[in-house]
């Protein structure tokens, strides 16, 4: 057992009679002060990935919602992560959504938020940026808009402008479910004014990729995939949260909010299979939404997923899942005769490689 997962087996039973997020500032706190120390991470040289641009040590990142304000991506790539990705960030600090808005499904290993993009704003993130300037690891930057905003389009232009020089790429975050309105952004005619106002403004160098939520039609996960192609954006990330509500057993079931967790696995992977077959593979995924062991993580990829990431089910099990995943994926290559992460991408769409 690692330092860091003994710390977090002993601390979680604490944090777990505290509120959601209390735990969740306690742990920053924790990495900021050095108390979550973590053991060197293994290298798995069948899962290196070359993709926009960047090396990444293995597939497995960090989803945003963890380190909002970039306070810990270090200590969270010392984990094993092989990449992370701090925000949401919006243009001007803001609150975000009244307390309690952070729910722990533990019968369900879920959670539910209704955070509402509370940050600290893109001039203290980008301060913290600057200060590990040239220091290694990938540290992608999730943008979004401030709920008050006049023109939400203009926000994401000031992300873009804000982190171009410091982050390994940028995320559009137009499929929050606690921005009212902000959705809406991920139809046809909006997205299409996004996408050209972004790429007026972006420097070439800086990958830049849209996150969308699980819940479109398949209608508008055309219209997402056709506004994508060509190089409109340089990778889609499936899936943000959900409004759905598979069957759950928690007493927060009902809570307003994104869905996250093990219940969102299989919408999410349904979602990235098919956006992978409508683009023909040609634009490179990230699949988030319900991993939370070897299997579910293989599936993604074999959906079409590039890379993967996860959060809620480090507050169920722990930073050793990390390894485990990293452990198991390799597995699988070696008992497919596989060589690198890269031909698994896809196979359960009778795809081998790219």
């Amino acid at each position: 057992m690692s330092l860091s997962q003994l710390g977090f087996s002993l601390a979680k039973p604490l944090l777990h009679r505290l509120d959601a997020e209390q735990a969740h500032s306690l742990t920053i706190a924790g990495l900021k002060c050095g108390l979550v120390k973590a053991s060197q991470p293994q290298q798995w040289p069948r899962l290196k990935s070359e993709l926009f641009g960047l090396s990444f040590a293995n597939p497995l990142g960090l989803a945003p919602g963890f380190d909002k304000n970039a306070e810990v991506p270090d200590a969270m790539l010392a984990q094993g992560f092989g990449f992370v990705e701090s925000g949401t960030v919006t243009p001007k600090p803001q609150a975000g959504n009244p307390r309690p808005r952070l729910f722990r499904l533990i019968e369900d290993e879920a959670i539910i938020n209704r955070m509402g993009f509370n940050n600290e704003g893109h001039a203290v993130v980008r301060q913290r940026l600057e200060a590990r300037r040239g220091r290694s690891g990938i540290i992608g930057i999730n943008v979004g808009a401030n709920k008050d905003s006049a023109d939400r389009v203009d926000d994401y232009v000031k992300g873009i402008s804000a982190f171009s020089d410091l982050a390994g790429y940028i995320t559009i975050n137009i499929s929050s479910p606690n921005t009212p309105g902000l959705r809406n952004l991920q139809g046809r005619a909006d997205l299409q004014i996004l996408l050209d106002r972004l790429n007026m403004a972006r420097a070439a160098t800086v990958p830049m990729l849209l996150k969308i939520a699980p819940d479109l039609s398949m209608e508008e996960l055309q219209d997402v995939a056709d506004l994508c192609e060509g190089g409109a954006v340089d990778g889609v990330i499936i899936s943000n949260t959900t409004l759905s509500r598979p069957k759950l057993n928690s007493r927060h079931a009902n809570e307003a909010g994104g869905l996250s967790g093990k219940p969102l696995h299989q919408l999410s992977t349904q979602q990235l299979a098919a956006f992978y077959k409508l683009t023909k593979g040609r634009i490179p995924l990230i699949g988030v939404g319900g991993i939370h062991d070897v299997e579910t993580a293989w599936a993604k990829i074999t959906a079409g997923a590039s890379l993967i990431q996860l959060y809620s089910a480090l507050v169920f099990k722990g930073p050793a899942l990390i390894q485990e995943i990293c452990h198991g994926l390799d597995l699988k290559l070696q008992a497919l005769g596989l060589s690198h992460i890269s031909q698994a991408v896809g196979l359960q769409n009778g795809e081998v490689g790219k």
